[in-house]
């Protein structure tokens, strides 16, 4: 059986398997699936079919490997940009593992199809209450300086591909960024409403 048709049977197979999302993001208010929620499921479906995926980091990639145990010369990737981390009271190396943790877990639900809500529409709507634009503009505070400079510069570049390219343009510049949940409410913080709206807009 030819690899990809092994990876699309781990797929739907994980799709039967009731999963249950442990991770809640305190700010916006939404549920989001932690990595021990599914990867056990997928590890024992990657058992039954004959598939082994395995995850490594350069300095400018995190890579899920996929290989098929049956042909072990056999194998395709997903691949994810590196970023960086400045969790507040948190050393280099924890920094570290939290990027290696978010990005495992971007891999795998790249890799399985997971689907998650959109941290950007579902926190909030083109119209949404002040209250909710609080809890946004919180989330953006609590991050250390040099982040919200980064998402500063993201929110203008989001601008310019608003005002000369586009809606699809400038959501395929926030995709770019590999946002975690959290920074992509903080950088909706920075968008006025009808930034919000023209984003929000399936044919803008």
């Amino acid at each position: 059986m030819k690899l990809q048709k092994k990876l699309m049977q781990a797929r739907l197979k994980l799709q039967t398997t009731e999963l249950k999302k442990s991770g809640h993001n305190k700010f916006a208010g939404y549920q989001y699936f932690e990595l021990g929620d599914f990867l056990p499921a997928i590890q024992k479906i990657f058992h039954e079919l004959g598939l082994c995926g395995v995850v490594s980091f350069s300095t400018e990639y995190a890579t899920l490997t996929i290989y098929d145990t049956d042909e072990e010369s056999k194998f395709l990737q997903i691949t994810s940009p590196m970023a960086s981390a400045a969790l507040k009271g948190c050393h280099e190396v924890q920094n570290i593992g939290a990027v290696e943790t978010y990005q495992r877990r971007y891999l795998w639900i790249t890799a399985m199809e997971i689907v998650e809500h959109d941290a950007l529409d579902a926190s909030v709507g083109a119209d949404q209450p002040k209250a909710a634009k609080s809890v946004q503009k919180a989330v953006f505070d609590d991050m250390p300086k040099e982040d919200q400079k980064w998402l500063g510069g993201i929110a203008d570049g989001v601008r310019a591909e608003l005002g000369s390219k586009g809606a699809d343009a400038a959501r395929a510049l926030i995709e770019e960024q590999g946002l975690d949940a959290d920074q992509k409410v903080a950088l909706w913080s920075l968008l006025d409403s009808k930034e919000r709206a023209a984003l929000k807009r399936k044919d803008a």
